[in-house]
């Protein structure tokens, strides 16, 4: 029976499509202006721009301007690029600017379709952020797309890892700024952080397009950005602990590898208290006691180090430090660390030396920090599977945008061996077999591991001229990538490993004339060359096409469809021709864990044979069923983790928000002032309290308060004693006292001196209560979860306590802050003394459910000495100063020449 939403969208077409057409009527008249554009000299076409910014300035909407700026960018990047948008290229950028996600295939020019809506938006002058996922990708589009925006008269800055202050400042105050996720986070943070306005290097956050929006926005969004500073070590203790687990039976502790966790049985427990009695490690009678929660923290780390981490899959040991491969990509991560003491861990289980933990002093999660955005956009192959998500936490919608070409791939259905070794054994025969026939063939793998057993099983085979793509940088990444697409090229990759580069069928000409001819001087020998090759490049792309197109072979599903859709979206691009196939065993990670043993024997029984595969399309259906269980499991994850961040998101903005107002205050004696008196009517009501008679006062614990915090010796039990006295009389005297030693203090030292030390007091106090609170609700956070056992909601008891510990918080800033300016001893010298700097800062983008740290940051790159400097080694170079000499030798200055931004 065909379902009433099928005729429907049969008769109306669906909400993408009915989309979709409400924009052709704009990609129409954008098209119907490219004539009169194209009679338009350089100059004039840039003049535009000045027009537009006026036209805005005056009354204009961007909305009102989208027409004529689309028609302007295509026109300056026919001129400069060479290239013109398709249709749907415009349709991209509308959504774009739409406030959505544009959904567009591989290969269909999405780095194009930004600069669309980048161009628009940049003309209300507040500046664009353009998001990618890592240094080589921001760098590479904005060196290229600069090149449109600065024919149109509009400045470019690209944020890379070790920049210092003044040069991302300088990058952060163009039209348009190409930066990664985790710089622009980390840079939020720091810049929240600073003692001067003047320091921070952010402006306000107000449009962002987020490039791979679905990898940043929601395989990373559990993921939160912390900035940390170092503990003291206790690697003796890890130590300890370590060897404590190692002494378990597995009948004393559960492992459930599907939900990541590893916990102690009764007896386990029971065992574990008694070791750490002896060793002294235990306070009070239970391990569960609320004083003894870092220490179940340590045990549950040592306990999830040896049964749910297995080295050379999760990590590998070398040069004595613990390396972690990352799930994703298979790549190896050197100096990134889990975190939460769970690396520490690891470095115990492995006898490597233990590197001391850091103490968080920032943070926040990507779901928070672009939901700081006034306007988002997102641009992606893959987002379809997660709108759900986009829609309920970002308020983005998910627009297919239709391809510029038809599809010609063809999706084979899923092979399902019984066995690793079977499924292997098919995998190297297929490969050998398209290699033959000289198709070009990608292999999906979901580990380092895994790619080198491939790889073995075709050196076996007797095929070695593949290349296998993992754990490299991400330059090389792109140029393996470019030229994975050359008749019979096989490339054994991790799934999302060269991601943000095209395979193009016959390889990439661009790369190719870069890589051999790079050095060589323009003129007719060049042109000669680089016609060789781009003929070269066509019939090599001829013989590809004529071979089936690329082939992507896949050994194994991911947990999430997205990364399976990603993968095989790599085949077909531009209307190319292609082919995809998903190899599969029972023993493979996803099938073990959702129930392959029914499956198991039930195709024993049938009489599968042992090579033998079976392939059906309920297969296919059965496996998208237990992906999406894993999907909706880890949504709910990321939900979850909003609701609490967001509980403390809401303090980080009052936190972030007062210290703004401090550092632009100029006159701080009053919030100082307002502090002192609040001081003291809380210790007034402590000590006297309401209605009660004078016997009853505490005077001893008021004095005592008194001098503490005010640093007043004060006769306040001869107060006391005076007949008929009472409490306001108490209170107004301390007060008078506490403002004639405060005014004396202001007059002394005059009213610039003063702010100085009282912003310099305010600040610093508020950002060491502020770590101490971070900490604090960490653990709270541990424990809250226990609350569930007495049928209390976690969540709602973070709420009420995390609301308890920040007002207390608010109540030892103004002690503290009172009882240091009640103290301080001012000098006049404090006036010319250089700016408070920030502690020193490690930054981590930490994993909550694996404790993965995939962000290893350490302090400012420091300058290297002259003689340590190579001229033609930019990498030897160390930090250098924006107005120094290049160390190149060109004589200008390092803003001038490599330091020059796009």
């Amino acid at each position: 029976m065909v379902s009433l939403g099928r005729i429907a969208r049969s008769i109306f077409g669906s909400a993408n499509d009915r989309r979709i057409k409400a924009t052709r009527t704009r990609v129409a008249a954008i098209n119907a202006l490219e004539r009169e554009l194209e009679q338009l000299s350089d100059e004039d076409l840039r003049a535009r721009t000045e027009i537009f910014k006026k036209e805005y300035a005056e009354g204009k909407s961007l909305d009102d301007l989208l027409i004529p700026a689309f028609a302007t960018v295509r026109e300056a990047s026919k001129r400069v690029l060479g290239m013109r948008h398709f249709d749907v290229q415009l349709i991209g950028g509308m959504v774009l600017h739409e406030s959505a996600i544009a959904e567009m295939r591989t290969g269909e020019g999405k780095t194009l379709v930004a600069t669309l809506p980048v161009y628009l938006n940049a003309l209300a002058g507040k500046g664009v952020h353009v998001v990618t996922v890592n240094d080589y990708l921001a760098s590479r589009d904005a060196e290229m797309m600069a090149r449109i925006y600065g024919f149109l008269g509009l400045s470019t800055g690209v944020i890379v890892h070790g920049l210092d202050d003044e040069q991302r400042k300088a990058a952060y105050n163009c039209d348009i700024t190409y930066a990664t996720n985790n710089e622009l986070g980390f840079d939020y943070l720091r810049d929240n952080m600073k003692y001067e306005r003047a320091q921070m290097v952010q402006r306000d956050h107000f449009y962002a397009i987020v490039d791979e929006v679905d990898s940043i926005l929601i395989d990373e969004a559990r993921t939160p950005l912390i900035i940390s500073g170092p503990l003291e070590d206790r690697s003796e203790m890890y130590n300890t602990v370590d060897a404590f687990v190692v002494k378990l039976a597995p009948e004393q502790y559960e492992i459930d590898e599907k939900q990541k966790t590893a916990t102690f049985t009764e007896e386990g427990t029971e065992i574990v208290e008694n070791m750490l009695r002896d060793a002294g490690l235990l306070k009070g009678e239970s391990l569960y006691d609320i004083e003894n929660v870092a220490m179940v923290h340590h045990v549950n780390n040592a306990l999830k180090a040896h049964h749910l981490f297995q080295r050379d899959k999760d990590y590998i040991v070398r040069n004595d430090e613990i390396v972690i491969i990352d799930e994703f990509t298979g790549r190896m991560m050197p100096g990134r660390r889990y975190s939460e003491g769970l690396h520490q861990a690891l470095e115990a289980k492995e006898h490597v030396q233990i590197q001391p933990e850091n103490q968080t002093l920032a943070s926040i999660t990507f779901q928070n920090y672009f939901r700081m955005y006034e306007k988002l956009g997102g641009m992606t192959g893959t987002a379809e599977t997660e709108a759900e998500e986009f829609a309920d936490i970002y308020g983005l919608g998910v627009v297919q945008v239709p391809t510029n070409l038809p599809v010609q791939r063809i999706d084979e259905d899923d092979e399902v061996y019984r066995t690793v070794e079977e499924k292997f054994q098919a995998i190297a025969v297929e490969i050998k077999d398209a290699h033959a026939k000289g198709q070009p063939i990608l292999v999906g793998t979901t580990s380092i591991e895994k790619s080198e057993y491939l790889a073995e099983f075709l050196r076996k085979g007797g095929l070695s001229n593949f290349e296998i793509l993992n754990a490299r940088h991400h330059e090389r990444e792109a140029q393996i990538v470019a030229q994975a697409g050359k008749p019979g090229a096989i490339t054994i990759a991790t799934n999302m490993a060269g991601r943000g580069t095209d395979i193009q069928l016959g390889g990439n000409a661009e790369m190719r004339i870069e890589e051999e001819l790079g050095d060589m001087e323009p003129g007719p020998e060049r042109d000669r060359r680089e016609a060789e090759i781009r003929a070269d490049v066509q019939r090599m792309k001829q013989a590809a096409i004529a071979a089936g197109g690329l082939y992507v072979l896949a050994t194994e599903r991911h947990e999430s469809r997205r990364i399976d859709n990603q993968l095989r979206g790599r085949s077909g691009r531009q209307g190319d021709p292609g082919r995809s196939k998903f190899y599969l065993s029972l023993q493979d990670d996803l099938m073990r864990i959702f129930g392959s043993d029914r499956m198991d024997a039930m195709l024993t029984k049938l009489g599968l044979k042992e090579g033998e595969a079976i392939i059906h399309p309920w297969i296919n259906k059965a496996l998208e069923k237990a992906q999406r269980k894993v999907e909706a499991r880890n949504y709910d994850i990321r939900k979850n983790l909003l609701k609490y961040d967001n509980v403390m998101n809401d303090q980080r903005k009052v936190v972030f928000e007062q210290r703004l107002e401090l550092m632009d205050g100029t006159n701080l004696s009053e919030t100082t002032a307002e502090m002192r008196r609040e001081t003291i009517d809380e210790m007034v009501a402590r000590y006297i309290p309401e209605h009660a008679y004078a016997e009853k006062w505490d005077i001893e614990g008021l004095t005592e308060d008194v001098r503490k915090h005010l640093n007043l010796d004060l006769p306040i039990a001869d107060w006391a004693k005076e007949e008929g006295i009472a409490e306001d009389d108490i209170h107004q005297r301390i007060t008078q006292a506490a403002e004639a030693a405060a005014k004396d203090r202001a007059e002394r030292f005059g009213p610039e001196v003063m702010t100085y030390v009282e912003r310099s007091v305010l600040l610093q106090t508020l950002d060491h209560l502020w770590r101490e609170h971070l900490v604090n609700l960490d653990h709270l956070r541990s424990v809250v979860g226990f609350r569930g056992y007495a049928q209390r909601d976690p969540l709602n008891e973070y709420k009420s306590e995390a609301f308890e510990l920040f007002q207390a918080m608010l109540g030892n800033l103004r002690q503290l802050v009172t009882g240091q300016l009640m103290r301080v001893e001012l000098v006049r010298e404090a006036a010319d003394a250089p700016p408070l700097q920030a502690p020193t800062m490690h930054g981590h983008h930490v994993d909550p459910q694996t404790g993965e740290d995939d962000f290893g940051e350490g302090a400012a790159p420091v300058a290297a000495s002259a003689e340590e400097r190579n001229p033609s080694d930019p990498q030897s170079w160390g930090h250098v100063g924006r107005n120094e000499p290049c160390p190149c030798g060109s004589g200008k200055k390092f803003k001038h020449c490599h330091g020059a931004f796009v």
